[in-house]
């Protein structure tokens, strides 16, 4: 899988529109397709199998790993999830171009494997604005919210390995970047360079905002593992 500009990692913390913009770009442009990944995750109500995931039990799991039939798999939170080559194929055979919705360790782990394929990390504009994308929600209690932005600090520390950026300050802008990207192959307008500083900027926010001071004494209440805090 040398030759591999055709598939698109996209990652993202929590809270950024990464899904909307993926399934509204799937709409959109008929020959873009999202990689549907095995897990052993139980089917959700209106989830179709084939279509959200391809749900499997742990055994089923098992020996595909063991005949290695994955670009990457990993496990979270006691469930499996995992890419496999022939879902790639099964895309490049009908000429379509691939999107891999990953997280940073995803692609850090198959990078080697498919080392051109074009990676996009899309960014909030703010650690802030980010806070309250999740809280207006409203779906998710403080300590599932406080989750998340660690795990956003952990994603955000591994950024620069990636090949593009978007910042999404502006949803309909944001949305035509990685679209004029993907299928037009128009390069966004954010160079790596300021990516990556802007990046850095979020990352300094973890410990200089004075909002989030009040929001890690209120974590202290919070049932949190101390590898959750920072």
């Amino acid at each position: 899988m040398k030759n591999s500009r055709d598939i698109f990692i996209i990652a993202a913390p929590s809270g950024t529109g990464k899904t909307t913009m993926t399934r509204r770009l799937i709409k959109e442009v008929s020959d873009v397709e999202i990689s549907i990944s095995l897990t052993t995750r139980p089917q959700r109500q209106g989830e179709e199998n084939g279509v959200h995931y391809w749900f499997v039990d742990k055994d089923a799991f098992q020996k595909s790993i063991d005949r290695q039939d994955f670009l990457e798999w990993a496990e979270v939170f006691g469930n499996f999830y995992g890419t496999t080559f022939n879902e790639i194929e099964r895309i490049r055979a009908k000429g379509h171009r691939i999107i891999l919705e990953i997280d940073v360790q995803g692609w850090e782990s198959i990078k080697k494997t498919i080392p051109t394929a074009q990676s996009v990390f899309i960014l909030p504009p703010s650690l802030k604005t980010l806070w309250e994308r999740l809280t207006s929600r409203g779906t998710d209690s403080l300590e599932v919210r406080w989750k998340r932005l660690i795990t956003a600090k952990q994603e955000l520390n591994s950024a620069a390995s990636f090949e593009h950026f978007i910042i999404n300050d502006d949803l309909e802008k944001s949305y035509a970047e990685l679209k004029n990207l993907v299928s037009l192959g128009r390069p966004v307008s954010l160079s790596r360079e300021l990516g990556i500083k802007h990046n850095q900027t979020l990352l300094s926010e973890f410990e200089t905002a004075p909002w989030l001071k009040e929001i890690k004494a209120l974590s202290k209440n919070l049932k949190i593992a101390p590898k959750d805090q920072f």
